[in-house]
């Protein structure tokens, strides 16, 4: 299928388009394993966590302890897609266009260049909302309510901090990604924030955008969509209880319906903590609710409920999610590229392969890269409900 310029030769083109680009929230905010090795789709990459040895006492002796050996822990990222964004001309079009001869053409091919790079980063984002939406531990706020919306309340924050801080998150590295919604909110109702001299900084009246809140880094996400909760109805916890304080699977009976991942639950015995779903059913079975599970003890045949449909943003320590990205896998000794490097995204700071290929009258150009996302720790991360 050859390019279609028809509306375009007429025309002296001018590259004073500037390519579209959604909101990049997760990718600077998680923690990336990149790097120029290849992998290929179900490969596992190993992602090392540091670790120390146990805090001892302090005894004066001739010679320093024999102490301070400790085991390393590690993630395994299994490596999901393989993507790539192709870009094909041949001889005739590049004439017609002067692709190769004004600065015009030039900037056509640039353009495809950054919209091959935009589709492939928006994948990745979609990926880490979807993981993060999935493996959060509990969630605060009311479903189909955009937070932040009573002028001077900064409260949902707290909370979101609070949930984060109650299960142990390190906050010395926190990051908040909003939704365009919520971020509409921030910008126009919490004076506290665009009034200069309380904010301290004219970052948000000026620009839009503000560093950091409460300990958060603030970030926007183009990524994040509509929840739509699971069709289940009337489940109760089983007669196998009591569940006691810390327990992530939760067989369900007597009910009917999909319970999916990411829903919000509660339990009639704990209606203050709404629990988020990391593995669901399709009819009564075992759910899992991500760590560090219930915070109050489930009794037997308790009833669950679960919450509307919602609009997620997310807050988190930035060790809690994880991409993993590498150049595509290739054969040994190579294949029929004539030439191939790499190029980094200026908006997101991924690098991606680029490679063409010089065929009969024309030639095909691929912007490539092989990725996985993986969450080290669920406990460390909250959803904000909108």
């Amino acid at each position: 299928m050859a390019n279609t310029l028809t509306n375009l030769i007429p025309t002296l083109y001018e590259a004073l388009n500037v390519v579209s680009r959604e909101m990049v929230g997760f990718i600077p905010a998680v923690t990336r394993d990149s790097g120029a090795t290849r992998a290929a789709v179900g490969q596992t990459v190993r992602s090392p966590i540091a670790a120390v040895a146990a805090a001892q006492d302090i005894t004066p002796a001739v010679t320093a302890p024999n102490a301070g050996d400790a085991t390393p822990t590690y993630v395994d990222v299994t490596m999901t897609k393989a993507r790539a964004v192709p870009i094909r001309w041949n001889g005739e079009e590049m004439r017609a266009m002067g692709t190769g001869d004004t600065p015009q053409g030039r900037n056509i091919i640039r353009d495809q260049f950054a919209e091959g790079m935009r589709k492939l980063v928006n994948e990745i984002e979609v990926d880490l909302a979807v993981l993060a939406k999935a493996s959060a531990s509990r969630a605060y706020g009311t479903a189909g309510t955009t937070p932040f919306g009573t002028a001077g309340d900064l409260s949902d924050i707290a909370q979101l901090r609070k949930i984060l801080e109650d299960n142990g998150a390190p906050t010395s590295d926190l990051q908040f990604v909003g939704n365009s919604a919520t971020w509409a909110n921030l910008r126009g109702k919490q004076n506290v924030l665009f009034k200069v001299n309380e904010a301290g900084s004219s970052d948000m009246l000026r620009e839009g955008m503000t560093d950091r809140l409460q300990g958060f880094a603030l970030r926007n996400s183009a990524g994040i969509t509509l929840h739509t909760k699971g069709t289940g109805t009337s489940y109760t916890a089983s007669a196998g209880g009591p569940f006691a304080i810390g327990t992530t699977s939760i067989p369900l009976i007597t009910g009917s319906g999909t319970v999916v991942p990411g829903d919000i639950v509660t339990f009639a015995v704990d209606s203050a903590n709404k629990y988020v779903v990391k593995t669901g059913v399709a009819a009564p079975g075992t759910i899992v609710i991500n760590k560090p599970g219930n915070l109050v003890a489930i009794p037997n045949s308790n009833a669950m409920t679960i919450g509307n449909n919602y609009t997620g943003n997310f807050g988190f320590a930035r060790q809690a999610l994880l991409l993993a990205q590498r150049l595509p896998a290739l054969p040994d000794g190579g294949d029929m590229a004539d030439d191939r490097t790499t190029i980094t995204d200026p908006i997101s700071g991924l690098t991606f392969e680029v490679a063409v290929y010089r065929q009969y009258r024309q030639v095909y150009y691929e912007i490539a890269a092989v990725w996985g996302v993986a969450a080290p720790n669920e406990a460390h991360v909250a959803t904000l409900l909108g």
